[in-house]
């Protein structure tokens, strides 16, 4: 099974003056929550005789204790052993000969596991998925080999790859004490060490009813899919540090003086220059809330694809890059990040790359930015709505990730009234105080002509 280590997941269930009941009408959600403090959501869509069933655990690689970076994917990866009544194998077994498929995430935030399936077969997943919430078996085998699988995986999708190196070490000089800074695999000789007894910890800390929430998406409804998630998940004893009330997890607000770093490193792996720089930005839970709607759509005009205003200027116009790109997480438990990347064309230095998309963003904030982008955006975003709702999974993902962080159903339900309302001038200012304000750190990725080890430099 491939397990995905999910990084950075973006919320797309934005529209156009959309009103405030049209959540119920798209998704029809409704929510309720069992006895020992599990969350159940429930989105119907009956399209096809299918559902996805996924349960989300509010714990992510930030909320690992320190020198154990890498435990909650290692976890997501032993979750797979099984149980006494489903020992390894058993689980992925059943799934594929009753035609489902299934898989996991890691993200820093939260871990989740999903199974796709015919909606007849849905309580054999639930009867499964609920049994290894708190009856996993482990060995010290299990550990020694599934540990060798992760260590395997760092240095195929890490190690090998110069672009992930980078970004490990653009994080570290972002995020300083903040945990966003660890990389979700953990580092190598962390991983190295990681023992039983710590899968068991986090496991019997985090993996509870009350720290998670379960979402199925698909043909069913909440009458059908109550009794069910009583009769599996409402049988799970509640923990014993359950006291009846949920309380958000909270990261530390603060944040290191401003300042701007940079890192250049070349590998010998690298064929093209390429550059990015990432930004400490608000998110839903902490910084200027009505920055976020703002910057989600300044992210769309500036660089969301080969329409948008800087793609076109650097990269159709004056042909200094044969990439532009942007990106935005803001559903996240502590700041967001708002990311840029650029690979400059051949014979273009990276630094007159660099100047190039300074200027452009200069004149964008000075007087690119038109009502008609705006709406353009809004569209756009309204657009991806519709193809969300298509697919009970992705409906899931969308908001099952702002359950995992700390949004409520409200919070969602409100978002496209909330972006629909934003003017341009909200678009300038919340881009201003993001690009003059807070942090960065910019990234450069050379090739290196020798054989040997990768280099890095880094520069205030």
């Amino acid at each position: 099974m491939v397990r995905v280590v999910a990084s950075l997941l973006l919320m797309v269930f934005a529209a156009v003056a959309i009103p405030r009941t049209a959540f119920a009408m798209i998704y029809g959600a409704e929510s309720f929550t069992l006895g020992n403090g599990m969350q159940v959501v429930v989105i119907p869509n009956h399209r096809s005789p299918v559902v996805s069933h996924m349960v989300w655990y509010r714990a992510g690689s930030a909320d690992e204790p320190p020198g154990k970076s890498g435990i909650a994917h290692f976890l997501e990866h032993l979750m797979f052993k099984g149980t006494l009544r489903f020992p390894e194998g058993a689980m992925m077994d059943i799934v594929a000969r009753n035609g489902g498929q299934q898989n996991a995430f890691t993200s820093l935030d939260y871990t989740g596991y999903f199974q796709n399936i015919a909606v007849d077969r849905l309580p054999l997943v639930m009867d499964m998925e609920a049994d290894r919430m708190r009856n996993l078996v482990l060995s010290e085998d299990d550990v020694i080999t599934e540990r060798q699988v992760i260590v395997e995986e760092r240095r195929m999708r890490v190690e090998n790859v110069p672009a992930a190196l980078l970004g490990e070490r653009m994080a570290a000089a972002l995020w300083g004490t903040n945990h966003y800074g660890t990389p979700v695999i953990g580092h190598m000789e962390e991983m190295l060490a990681l023992t039983l007894d710590d899968a068991f910890d986090f496991y019997r800390k985090y993996y509870a009813p009350h720290n998670a929430v379960l979402v199925v998406a698909g043909d069913i409804t909440a009458k059908d899919l109550k009794p069910l998630a009583k009769k599996y998940y409402g049988a799970i004893p509640a923990s014993d540090d359950w006291d009846g009330e949920h309380k958000l997890r909270e990261r530390s607000g603060f944040l290191a003086p401003t300042a701007h770093s940079q890192i250049v490193m070349s590998h010998e792996r690298v064929a093209q220059p390429q550059w990015s720089r990432q930004y400490i930005a608000p998110s839903y839970k902490l910084g200027n809330l009505e920055d976020v709607y703002a910057l989600d759509i300044f992210s769309e005009i500036m660089g969301g694809g080969a329409t948008s205003k800087l793609y076109r200027e650097l990269v159709v116009d004056q042909k200094v890059a044969v990439s532009f790109s942007t990106g935005y997480r803001s559903d996240a438990v502590s700041y967001g990040t708002f990311y840029v990347s650029m690979i400059p064309s051949v014979g273009v230095t990276t630094e007159e790359a660099v100047s190039a998309y300074e200027l452009a963003l200069e004149n964008l904030l000075n007087d690119g930015l038109a009502s008609e982008d705006v709406e353009r955006a809004k569209a756009r975003f309204s657009a991806r709505l519709a193809f969300a709702t298509d697919s009970p999974l992705s409906a899931a993902r969308s908001l099952g990730t702002s359950l995992a962080v700390g949004l409520s159903i409200e919070d969602v339900e409100s978002y496209p009234d909330k972006l629909s309302n934003v003017t341009v001038e909200q678009v300038r200012d919340a881009a201003r105080r993001l690009f003059t304000e807070n942090s960065y750190v910019s990234g450069i990725l050379l090739p290196k002509a020798s054989s040997g080890a990768a280099t890095e430099e880094t520069t205030p």
